[in-house]
């Protein structure tokens, strides 16, 4: 079966399961559970891999090990090095396959909840005191088996549970084989699913593909490998991971989440795409009210973020006296903490580095505090290199368009700032608008070669931008407007006469109707 079969089988799996759950729970809750227990069947997979490598010198198999004379000295040993190289352990008696197999046994001993609920806690409990406890804690907060949403009745929960086991235990995630990412593309594929389904909710926490694409080969351009890549508002981790894919070599990942269950998340689906816990750095707290102290002094090479769109903060005037915001005299207002993310993000990259984020539109023109950090990035720090505009539409639960802003501190070309208007330039897919691969590559080739396109991209010099007072609206740089063809007025009026004629002819037959029927007329 090749890889793209494999997938597509996975992707159906998943789904339905998300149709056997559908019946009990909204999309929020069933995308807890069917991530969970796909997260646990992924770190029972790499345990038993992991466990058969150290054993097979001594001819032994993970699943025997429990059996074995020395069975505690053997499964010491291996949790002693799975901590380290896994950063959890895991014993072949708690791992998924097992459990799902004593749950569809069909005997009396059929009852698995109470011990699958004590697995999980033991996962997290395994890396107590080890460098990987941050990464792991609390991570199946979200998987409650005691809900009554499960079914009424202890046994109904545990029917439930037994019936999604059993559909994933049927998948190969492939896990051998290391060109192969089937598992953590049907993760993504599988939040997208949510996010589209369940409104502006789940889109808090995905950036669709298409957007992080862009992203993430703007940042990368001229580059191979990145000492470090960062998102402040990481949400499920989609445009760290999808940087990596750009370049050959990723260093560290660090991102910040404030919503716990979109934080767990992220973290298994850094777990799950590879990312070793000592490579990656994620911390569960309001970037702007409480950035990370391990991030804070850092200053990271790539910068990519999908914000939420102007959201409240308190701007406090306490703010003024932090390193993010004391050097442009204003804060971001309250109701709209756009600027307020990015003040944050400049503070944080490297200066050889390169960020780029969406943001409403209404950043490149609203005036007061705005304006003014505006024109401090752009006259007074020569930061902004590109503004990109996207089309409408394009995320979930939110139909406004949409900008990408691109900043460096070493700019290549600092004299002049790239403007791209591509808010006409998509698909619609149903009710969605969808950037397809042709609209990707105009965007990102257009920024890579920084020219300008007739319609379409300008390359204005900064003292334009300065006559037009640092306002950064598309429409006053790119010129989009198509001239309408002269209108023949001769033509015109020789159709209005033959409409005329028409019309006497059939006020005619009309009349004569009428008088057929013995009625007036009715002009």
């Amino acid at each position: 079966m090749s890889e793209d079969q494999k997938q597509q089988v996975l992707k159906q799996t998943l789904w339905n399961i998300a149709n056997d759950l559908r019946g009990n729970m909204d999309a929020d809750d069933f995308r807890d559970y069917i991530l969970g227990f796909i997260f646990y069947k992924y770190l029972s997979r790499k345990m038993k891999l992991y466990a058969n490598e150290i054993l097979e010198p001594d001819g032994l198999s993970y699943d025997t090990v429990e059996s074995q004379e020395q069975a505690e000295e053997l499964l010491e040993a291996i949790r002693y090095e799975a901590l380290d190289k896994l950063g959890y352990f895991l014993k072949p008696s708690e791992l998924f396959s097992e459990l799902a197999k004593r749950g569809n046994s069909g005997n009396k001993n059929n009852f698995i909840l109470g011990d699958l609920a004590n697995v999980l806690t033991s996962i997290e409990q395994s890396t107590m005191g080890s460098e990987s406890e941050e990464d792991f804690g609390n991570l199946f907060e979200d998987l409650d088996l005691t809900s009554s949403k499960l079914g009424k009745t202890e046994d109904a929960k545990n029917q439930l549970i037994v019936k999604v086991l059993t559909h994933l235990d049927g998948i190969d995630f492939d896990l051998e084989n290391s060109d192969s990412d089937i598992l953590g593309d049907a993760y993504e594929y599988l939040i997208g699913q949510f996010a589209s389904g369940a409104g502006k909710k789940a889109g808090e926490f995905y950036t669709p593909q298409q957007v992080s694409k862009i992203l993430a080969q703007l940042v990368t351009t001229g580059k191979e490998k990145l000492k470090s890549v960062y998102d402040p508002t990481c949400g499920s981790g989609s445009l760290l991971l999808r940087v990596a894919k750009e370049v050959k070599e990723v260093g560290e990942f660090y991102g910040q989440e404030s919503n716990p269950t979109t934080y767990n998340l992220c973290r298994m689906n850094m777990i799950m795409h590879d990312v070793h816990y000592k490579r990656f750095d994620i911390y569960n707290e309001d970037t702007l009210v409480n950035p990370s102290p391990n991030h804070i002094d850092k200053r990271f090479e790539a910068i990519v973020a999908n914000p939420p769109f102007s959201a409240n903060w308190s701007a406090s005037p306490l703010f003024m006296s932090d390193d993010r915001f004391s050097a442009y005299g204003k804060l971001a207002p309250k109701s709209k903490a756009d600027f307020a993310f990015v003040q944050h993000m400049v503070h944080q990259l490297d200066d050889n580095g390169t960020m780029a984020c969406v943001l409403p539109h209404g950043v490149l023109f609203r005036g007061a505090a705005e304006g003014h950090i505006r024109k401090f990035l752009i006259e007074d720090k020569n930061y902004l290199d590109a503004v990109i505009g996207l089309p409408a539409n394009i995320f979930y639960g939110t139909s406004i368009p949409t900008c990408i802003l691109v900043l460096k501190k070493k700019r290549e070309q600092p004299e002049n700032i790239l403007f791209i208007d591509a808010s006409q330039h998509f698909e619609k897919v149903k009710t969605q608008n969808v950037l397809q691969d042709q609209h990707i590559n105009a965007i990102v080739e257009t920024y890579r070669n920084r020219e300008t396109k007739d319609k379409y991209s300008y390359v204005a010099t900064l003292d334009e931008v300065k006559e037009n007072d640092y306002n950064l609206n598309i429409p006053r740089y790119v010129d989009t407007f198509e001239e309408e063809e002269p209108v023949d007025l001769k033509a015109v009026s020789q159709e209005l006469k033959a409409l005329e004629q028409d019309i006497a002819k059939t006020d005619a037959t009309i009349a004569d109707f009428c008088k057929q029927l013995n009625i007036e007329t009715p002009f």
